[in-house]
């Protein structure tokens, strides 16, 4: 598990083609790594298995906005143009269904099998995965691996065993807003690599980016890829595309909200929100550090099995605050405050941090166009409830 914190670059960087991801890829699978990375499937930037330079989504960026999303396959500027993919890297480290164990009968009593062993999987490889999504595991770990009262077992042995590449972006998506949040558009810690887009006006006759390590492991497996070093002049074009990033999100999260949101609890603009919402938790779904889970337990229809899951939950679901005598969040505007106030505000209470890394999804999946941001800048333009 790569260290979090400050920046933990611990080399220089070095100039790595589209021929040098190649063998990257070719050696983190031949050292046994199930690698994840952005794919293009059905139309979207998605996450999944990557064999192959080829699997992943080169060349291909996104136009994301309220309630929209369309991959573009023309036109896109560099390697790796894409913002946020759709779906989130959390349910590769939490999957959204899995066996906790199973009971056999046998004679009088039964036999419990306990779930797989986490050892018995392949380790994980997290390919380009993107500066706030990267923030969004250090979330994870803070709650997963690291809380002494919310700690999983079997989220911390895959984190510990996972290998991260991370990648700078080279283009902020409409609904992006991890530059207020602090969270990106540059990868400062918790990678093992990191890649950062050079400008196609940077001279090279074919697209580059520069790579250099966060770790030990990292740094073992630069000097297995032997690269040419990168020049001064290289270093800067790479940090000037990561500025211009920065300077062009249109999107920010008002200083402070945490106290904010707390300030208006009874605020009518809860009631006026809950209107447009449609409780459907497309927005905890996507969400890349949502981590609410239930029990399910079933039977085979002999009753000799009996088995027990875990699966994602929502709070935007009225049985999420179900207890004795029924739910105590009945309203849209209660599930909708329960969810907004815990990730920007609650959170860092609880865990010292906020919840939200300013990634844009829930704006873009919300089938309806809510946008947080625009949410928590009326909250902070109207000031407390009185």
């Amino acid at each position: 598990m790569s260290a979090q914190g400050a920046d933990t670059v611990r080399s220089k960087p070095a100039i790595l083609s589209e021929a040098g991801l190649d063998r990257l890829v070719a050696m983190l699978a031949a050292d046994g790594y199930r690698i994840i990375g952005p794919r293009l499937e059905a139309g979207a930037v998605t996450l999944g298995p990557i064999e192959r330079t080829g699997d992943l989504a080169l060349g291909v960026a996104d136009a994301q906005a309220p309630g929209r999303y369309r991959a573009e396959t023309q036109g896109a500027a560099g390697m790796l143009a894409h913002a946020a993919p759709a779906t989130p890297w959390k349910r590769f480290l939490y999957p959204p269904v899995e066996r906790l164990f199973a009971a056999r009968r046998s004679g009088d009593g039964f036999d419990i099998d306990a779930a797989e062993p986490v050892d018995d999987e392949p380790p994980l490889a997290l390919f380009a995965i993107r500066p706030c999504d990267l923030a969004a595991v250090a979330v994870l770990d803070a709650v997963l691996a690291d809380h002494a009262r919310t700690a999983d077992g079997r989220y911390r042995a895959r984190r510990e065993r996972t290998f991260v590449v991370a990648a700078d972006c080279a283009g902020a998506g409409e609904t992006c807003f991890c530059a207020s949040m602090g969270t990106g558009p540059r990868a400062a810690a918790g990678f093992d690599l990191v890649l950062s887009e050079l400008p196609a006006e940077s001279g090279a006759a074919a697209p580059q980016v520069l790579i250099a390590a966060g770790s030990d492991q990292g740094v073992a497996m630069l000097a297995r890829l032997d690269l040419a070093a990168a020049s001064p002049a290289d270093q800067t074009a790479a940090a000037e595309t990561v500025n211009q990033v920065a300077a062009s999100m249109q999107r920010t999260m008002p200083a402070g909200i945490a106290a904010i949101l707390a300030e208006n609890l009874g605020s009518p603009v809860w009631e006026q929100i809950a209107e447009r919402c449609l409780g459907c938790a497309n927005c905890t779904m996507v969400c890349p550090t949502c981590f609410c889970a239930t029990v399910e337990d079933s039977t085979d229809l002999n009753g000799q099995v009996a088995e027990r899951r875990r699966l994602w939950d929502s709070c935007f679901t009225l049985e999420h605050s179900y207890i004795h005598g029924g739910g105590i969040r009945t309203s849209g505007a209660a599930r909708y405050r329960q969810w907004m106030c815990h990730k920007l505000s609650f959170w860092h209470g609880q865990f010292a941090m906020s919840g939200c890394v300013g990634c844009g999804r829930c704006i873009t999946w919300c089938p309806v166009g809510i946008d947080i941001t625009e949410e928590a800048w009326r909250f902070a333009n109207a000031g407390g409830e009185g």
